[in-house]
């Protein structure tokens, strides 16, 4: 029946299927809806970077231990030795590598072999999210070269630690892919509770929000 015979028939034309998009969004705790494909400041929470963080396992969770080593004692971790690494570093130079794998409240730890399988794309999405993180808590979108290259020393510098006392690397082979910590330097990477990891992300972040 074509459109002349269904007007003069007086029956109701086909409705046109329309497919939804595919939801590109995300409910949080505290009640925010946080767009992944363009995310804005104003729906990330400190709150609810803590829990995501204290909830996701470092080292897809293979690791020793009662408790998984999360990527939020990381962070606390990570800044501790970025501030080490940098005498004079200011309190927004320390946020910034408390919020340095931040994206990850969304998107999970991602093992670096997957990242690179994932490509350029992966990276530009982390990059978007990390920016909107930095701007809602009053940082530069973008940081300073000299400070990134601070955190992810300081981050491998923690991964080595955590490969060799949690993951089951040997010495040797953990430096030959995160090299040999600065002599003098350690890291506490016994694992916390979900709970204490979260309380203490957040501790950390309310004094660095103080300083600044």
């Amino acid at each position: 029946m074509n459109a002349r015979q269904v007007a003069a028939s007086g029956a109701k034309p086909a409705a046109k299927s329309r497919k939804e998009p595919p939801r590109a969004w995300q409910r949080m705790l505290s009640g925010r809806r946080l767009d992944l494909l363009n995310p804005s400041p104003f729906d990330i929470e400190i709150e609810d970077i803590a829990h995501g963080l204290a909830r996701v396992a470092r080292w897809n969770g293979q690791t020793r231990g009662a408790h998984a080593f999360s990527v939020a004692q990381h962070s606390v971790v990570v800044e501790t030795l970025t501030a080490r690494l940098t005498p004079g570093i200011d309190a927004a130079g320390r946020l910034t590598a408390l919020l340095h794998d931040a994206p990850e409240y969304v998107i999970g730890d991602m093992i670096s072999p997957f990242k690179a399988a994932l490509g350029l794309d992966y990276k530009a999405f982390e990059a978007r999210l990390e920016a909107a993180v930095h701007v809602r808590f009053g940082l530069p979108a973008k940081p300073p070269a000299v400070l990134k290259t601070a955190i992810k020393k300081a981050d491998m510098i923690c991964a080595y630690f955590e490969a060799v006392r949690l993951a089951g690397f040997a010495p040797d082979e953990a430096q030959k892919f995160f090299g040999a910590p600065p002599a003098g330097f350690d890291a506490d990477v016994d694992p916390w509770a979900t709970d204490v990891a979260q309380a203490r992300y957040l501790a950390r972040f309310a004094e660095l929000i103080r300083e600044m």
